[in-house]
C-alpha cells in the first residue's frame, strides 16, 4: 500500500516537472523509502527537494512512520534508460553488450532505439609499413545494451 501511495505522489511530482524523470523508487520494510532521479538537463539540489517536499508533505507521519531519501544518479552510475543517452551526446561512454562485446568511443548520435559510438584507433597501413589512424564507428541497439557508463575526464 504505502508503494502505491509514493508511486502516485511521485507521478503526480513528475508530471509537473517533465524535465525530471523516475530511474529508481525503493521502499524497505521498514519504510525507507529511497528515490532516484535524474534530469534532461541534470539534477539540482532543488530538483532534489522538491520531489522530497511532493512526497513528504503528503503522507501523514501519525499513519505511516518513514524515512525519505531523493537522490541523483550519480555520475558514476551506469545509464538505465534511454532517455539518459541525449544529455551525453558528445562525451565518452563504455558500453559493454548482452552479446559480450565492449566499445569504448564518444557518443555521436541518439536515436529512437539506437545510439551511434565513434573512436580513433591506429591499424597498420594497407601498403608498406607502419600505422595510421583511422575513426571507426559502431551502431548499438539499446535492447543490446547490457551496461553503458560515462567516462568522466579530469
Amino acid at each position: 500500500m504505502m508503494q502505491d501511495i509514493v508511486q502516485k505522489l511521485l507521478d503526480e511530482a513528475l508530471e509537473e516537472r517533465s524535465d525530471l524523470f523516475l530511474l529508481d523508487l525503493s521502499i524497505s520494510l521498514d519504510n525507507s523509502i529511497k528515490v532516484v532521479i535524474d534530469g534532461d538537463n541534470g539534477v539540482l539540489v532543488e530538483d532534489c527537494m522538491y520531489v522530497s517536499r511532493a512526497i513528504e508533505h503528503n503522507l501523514d507521519r501519525d499513519e505511516h512512520d518513514f524515512s525519505l531519501e531523493v537522490l541523483s544518479a550519480g555520475a558514476a552510475a551506469p545509464l538505465k534508460m534511454p532517455r539518459q543517452y541525449t544529455k551525453h551526446v558528445g562525451r565518452n561512454l563504455q558500453v559493454k553488450t548482452e552479446q559480450g562485446e565492449s566499445f569504448e568511443g564518444q557518443l555521436k548520435s541518439v536515436e529512437d532505439d539506437t545510439i551511434l559510438l565513434t573512436w580513433k584507433t591506429r591499424e597498420p597501413k594497407p601498403v608498406g609499413k607502419g600505422k595510421i589512424t583511422v575513426t571507426k564507428e559502431q551502431v548499438i541497439a539499446f535492447v543490446d545494451i547490457k551496461e553503458a557508463i560515462v567516462k568522466i575526464k579530469f
